[in-house]
């Protein structure tokens, strides 16, 4: 995409205080609209790199600038962290009442929101009646309800069976190119980051920094047939590769 970049990422360092250095000298720039991956070894700083972006935790060293059009910040984790004794709808609804908004005004928001990621049906269920992918979807739409410039994405598919996976993952392409949002995808799978982005980032083995900056130019809408496409496979071969150079 040839878009103005939404954020700059400059010599970004991060040492915690237990003296270990999780990050050094991360140059990124991020174009808005894109879907961007972030690929790497464990450990080598992905989601700390996402918390900086998302200012839940200081640098070290380094910026991190926006642009003007900077919005708000969506955070999928790794884990759905839901309250079990909140239905799906006000689990959905936390962000917007931890900001002040009423009910009755956030309702056609989340309604839609629920609508949008195949939970309509489910509004008055709790989360010990959902499955995994299901706990997720709403997850996602916590972070989707507050209408977010940018999506920040912590590996959220890696704990779920492959079928669940595949449908989500092309779940959130559609609602990705529905609503232009900027996203940041961290994951450990060569395989899901290729089938979901215009751009993927590696990183090495800690202190983490970006060492490979491949576009992926597939076309988009993308659906299971790419995934037995040649283009798609040689794509996967390069990063298979790339990513083992980076972890060695």
């Amino acid at each position: 995409m040839n878009a103005a970049p939404l954020l700059e990422v400059t010599g970004l360092a991060k040492v915690f205080r237990n003296g270990v250095t999780a990050l050094h000298d991360v140059n990124l720039s991020v174009a808005a609209g894109s879907f961007l991956s972030i690929l790497g070894p464990s450990g080598c700083g992905k989601s700390t790199l996402l918390r900086l972006i998302a200012d839940l935790t200081p640098p070290s060293a380094g910026t991190i600038q926006w642009s003007a059009a900077r919005g708000s910040i969506g955070f999928v984790f790794q884990e759905p962290t839901l309250m079990p004794w909140a239905s799906v709808w006000d689990n959905v609804y936390l962000p917007l009442r931890l900001t002040g908004v009423a009910k009755e005004q956030a309702r056609p928001r989340i309604d839609a929101t629920l609508g949008a990621v195949g939970l309509d049906a489910f509004a008055d269920t709790y989360p010990r009646e959902l499955s995994g992918g299901m706990k997720m979807r709403v997850s996602i739409a916590r972070a989707l309800v507050t209408e977010p410039s940018l999506l920040l994405l912590d590996e959220p598919f890696a704990a779920l069976d492959e079928i669940t996976r595949f449908k989500l993952n092309e779940d959130l392409l559609k609602l990705w190119q529905r609503h232009h949002w900027t996203v940041i995808f961290v994951t450990h799978s060569v395989f899901e980051s290729v089938f979901l982005s215009d751009r993927i980032v590696v990183m090495t083995r800690r202190p983490g920094r970006i060492v490979a900056d491949v576009p992926i130019a597939l076309p988009f809408p993308r659906d299971e047939a790419l995934r037995t496409a040649p283009d798609y496979s040689a794509y996967c071969r390069q990063l298979s590769q790339t990513l083992a150079e980076a972890s060695a």
